[in-house]
């Protein structure tokens, strides 16, 4: 079970990450935000691309969801923490950064 000490942890490991408020969340980019931390360290928003998305959502339907917006049809996806392993979480933050330093 992930915790968001190991979000956090995970997020600022990762090459030129750093943390910034936004909004009510903490957000984590490298050259524009790939990932936010809700207030309760409960849920994460990543932004993954569309089709990322549909295999994280088709695979893990208990730990990832659509963002219900348009940011969610773009590839926004709430991710549950408790539902994820630690090794989970770091593949998925991964893949958020990735794309975000592309």
């Amino acid at each position: 079970m992930a915790t968001a000490r190991d979000f956090r942890r995970i997020a600022l490991s990762l090459k030129g990450t750093v943390e910034a408020p936004h909004f009510d969340r903490a957000a984590f980019k490298v050259k524009r935000i790939y990932a936010t931390l809700a207030p309760d360290g409960r849920t994460a928003n990543l932004m993954f691309s569309p089709e990322e998305q549909t295999l994280k959502c088709t695979v893990a339907p208990d730990a990832f969801a659509p963002v219900p917006n348009a940011w969610g049809k773009r590839g926004a996806t709430t991710a549950t923490l408790a539902s994820l392993t630690v090794a989970e979480l770091r593949s998925a933050l991964t893949t958020a950064w990735q794309r975000a330093a592309g």
